[in-house]
This record gives C-alpha cells, sequence and structure tokens, in this order.
C-alpha cells in the first residue's frame, strides 16, 4: 500500500480510532536466530578460505567473495525485516519476512488461524513456513492452494505478539 493514505476506522467499543492497516512486528522473534546463523558463516568464511588459500589464493578469494555477498544478502533481509511487518486491514493480510517472502492474502480466502503447528506437518509442501528458524506462533489455513507449483494451503510466521494480533483480528471481524 506504498503511497496510500491509511485509512481511520473507529473501534466499536468507542476506543481511539486505529489507523489501518495494523502492523505486527517479528523481528524480535525472528533475527536473533538469523543473526546466529551470519555469525556462523563469518567463522565458516574465515575457516573456508585460509584451509582454500593452502591450495589456490585465486579460488580462496573468490569463495570468500561469493559468501561475504551471501551474507551481505542475509544481512539486509534481516534489517528490512524491521520495517516490513505483516499487515493487517478490513481487506487483507500481508505476511511478509523482509525481503525474502512476501503473500498478500485477501481475508475472504483465509479459513482460520491456529496457535500452532505439528512438527510433521511443517514439512509438507503444501505448508509456507515464514518464521524461517524460529518456531511459528500464528498459523493460517486458506480455504483454497495460492496459486503456484507447491499448491500452498498452511502459512506459518513467527509475530513478536501475536495475542494482539489475534485481538486485532477478532476486532476487525475478520474471523474467530
Amino acid at each position: 500500500m506504498a503511497g496510500a493514505a491509511p485509512d481511520t476506522d473507529r473501534d466499536p467499543s468507542g476506543a481511539a480510532p486505529a489507523t489501518l492497516p495494523l502492523r505486527f512486528a517479528y523481528h524480535r522473534a525472528v533475527a536473533p536466530l538469523v543473526w546466529a546463523l551470519v555469525a556462523v558463516g563469518l567463522v565458516e568464511m574465515t575457516v573456508t578460505h585460509l584451509l582454500v588459500a593452502l591450495w589456490s589464493h585465486t579460488a580462496a578469494l573468490a569463495l570468500s567473495v561469493l559468501t561475504l555477498g551471501g551474507l551481505v544478502w542475509l544481512v539486509r533481509a534481516l534489517l528490512a525485516m524491521k520495517h516490513r511487518p505483516v499487515l493487517l486491514d478490513r481487506e487483507r493480510l500481508i505476511l511478509q519476512v523482509g525481503t525474502i517472502h512476501r503473500v498478500d492474502i485477501p481475508l475472504q480466502a483465509i479459513a482460520g488461524l491456529r496457535p500452532s503447528i505439528e512438527h510433521a506437518a511443517m514439512k509438507r509442501r503444501s505448508v509456507l513456513n515464514l518464521a524461517l528458524l524460529a518456531y511459528p506462533n500464528l498459523v493460517v489455513d486458506l480455504v483454497a492452494p495460492l496459486p503456484g507449483r507447491r499448491g500452498i494451503t498452511t502459512i506459518a510466521h513467527r509475530l513478536d505478539d501475536p495475542a494482539a494480533f489475534a485481538a486485532a483480528w477478532k476486532a476487525l471481524g475478520a474471523g474467530g
């Protein structure tokens, strides 16, 4: 909704107006594990560079540049998580994880929400895990599969405050 003016609605209970879309952070829950991955990547890059340099300085430099490029991409994606929250308004739910992935779902396409998913179910091809390395605390079940080869019917995410999301979901009359 870049460039669009936010909607202002009054809660039926008479509370102060809420600005739509509502924003829900996930970076505090997801980012620490990904930062750990960045740290491991830096150690791996250093060790690999030293070992490969014994064989070929050119190959060591090439591997280091490739690894560093991947780590820079990962850090940029991490920094974007703070500025690209999950968004909810009266028409749609936008689940995103930084610049890595974004799913725009009309509310009528959502069958329901759950707080968790079984570990075995997370492995299914029809499940999109936006929680990355964290365990999801929001599971969105869809009425029909998303377009695409995988046939996504379930989307899992890790929010910083899933209770606030659930309350907003109910307040918008989006479902139970």
